[in-house]
């Protein structure tokens, strides 16, 4: 099958768009108003765009929350969310009112950081401490405001619980990060295999 997105004409119950970009990453966000009001919410989408300087982004539809108390602080954490915290992170994912704090409605204990003011989940085994880089206002073709919102932060600080480090190496297998499959399905990281890249010899010939 074909369809144009601007016409949507794919005849499915569901729009598949986010099934096919998957699985994606979460991004489990800590933020902190001005006013030291904690907020805690996943975003599916989220990644990492750089690893010199280490640069994490994730795209907010309309201004929620997370969005407005980074514009505010400047300051954000990413907390892995793994299987065993899923029904954590289920529960962040509801629209409290503005000022309530998801950590203690979900009975997640914090923890706090080095070097950003917002706090981290304390279970989670991975955090990463953000400072924000850039806001973008994200438009169509048409030049028209989508209300969707990108943040871009570089991570200044990395919390490991030294459990999951394994022979030299992070073992992303034991983490069991989570990730979102589009719908309401999502997919956990438990097996990872290495694939050898091309030598350079190897590239040059080819092309």
């Amino acid at each position: 099958m074909f369809y144009e997105t601007a016409k949507n004409d794919h005849g499915l119950p569901r729009d598949p768009f986010k099934a096919i970009v998957a699985p994606r990453p979460i991004g489990w966000i800590t933020s902190m108003s001005a006013n030291g009001e904690i907020n805690l919410a996943p975003y599916s989408f989220f990644n990492a765009v750089s690893d010199a300087p280490p640069i994490v982004l994730f795209s907010s539809e309309g201004p929620k929350d997370s969005l407005v108390f980074v514009e505010e602080t400047r300051e954000f954490v990413c907390n892995l969310a793994t299987f065993d915290l899923r029904a954590a992170v289920v529960e962040t994912s509801a629209q409290f009112p503005r000022g309530v704090n998801e950590m203690e409605q979900s009975g997640l204990a914090a923890a706090p950081c080095r070097l950003v003011r917002p706090p981290r989940v304390a279970a989670s085994p991975c955090a990463l401490e953000c400072r924000l880089l850039q806001i973008i206002d994200l438009k169509d073709l048409d030049g028209k405001s989508t209300d969707r919102f990108v943040v871009l932060g570089q991570v200044v600080g990395i919390h490991i619980d030294d459990h999951f480090i394994k022979d030299g190496r992070v073992d992303t297998a034991a983490l069991q990060p989570l990730a979102r499959c589009g719908y309401a399905d999502y997919a956990v990281v438990d097996k990872v295999f290495a694939i050898a890249r091309p030598t350079a010899a190897r590239r040059t010939a080819a092309g």
